[in-house]
């Protein structure tokens, strides 16, 4: 209703949008998605699986929506990949003792550890640009609801 009433539904209850074949709830893909073929039933099935684990094809227009694996045993080695990936980073935190004291040190894990530094939310990471201070524990907690939440998404494909 926002669209049809150029944004002016302040009074008007907002509702899902219904399927024209099944009168079914349709499901916000993005702008991005390009629909298959009404009779490709393997294609329409894949899609149904991509949107059960939160992939869909939503960007700002400028680069598109990203990797979308084609198959469902693509889906599997792209998720497998991704939880490899967390898995590093939560070994990387589990190892960390403390955060590094002088500026040549501080240097230097940044050159090294740049990755894993980058990579964890914004309110993990203390201090100053001269002096970062990271909470490890914290960020170890971020990576294993990391890995918990792949891990569903690859149990919802088994």
């Amino acid at each position: 209703m926002r669209d049809i009433l150029d944004g002016y539904t302040n009074d008007v209850e907002e509702t899902p949008a219904s399927c024209p074949e099944c009168n079914g709830h349709m499901a916000d893909m993005g702008l991005d998605f390009k629909s298959p073929k009404k009779k490709d039933i393997k294609a329409w099935d894949h899609m149904a699986t991509l949107y059960s684990v939160d992939i869909t094809f939503h960007s700002c227009g400028c680069s598109g929506p990203g990797y979308i694996p084609n198959d469902t045993e693509q889906l599997k080695e792209h998720f497998e990949n991704i939880k490899k990936t967390y898995l590093e980073h939560q070994y990387f935190w589990a190892r960390r003792k403390e955060d590094p004291e002088t500026q040549s040190q501080i240097a230097k894990d940044q050159r090294q550890h740049w990755i894993f530094l980058g990579k964890i939310p914004q309110e993990l990471k203390k201090g100053t640009k001269n002096k970062p201070k990271y909470d490890a524990t914290e960020a170890l907690i971020y990576w294993g609801k990391k890995v918990a939440e792949i891990e569903r998404k690859i149990n919802t494909l088994t």
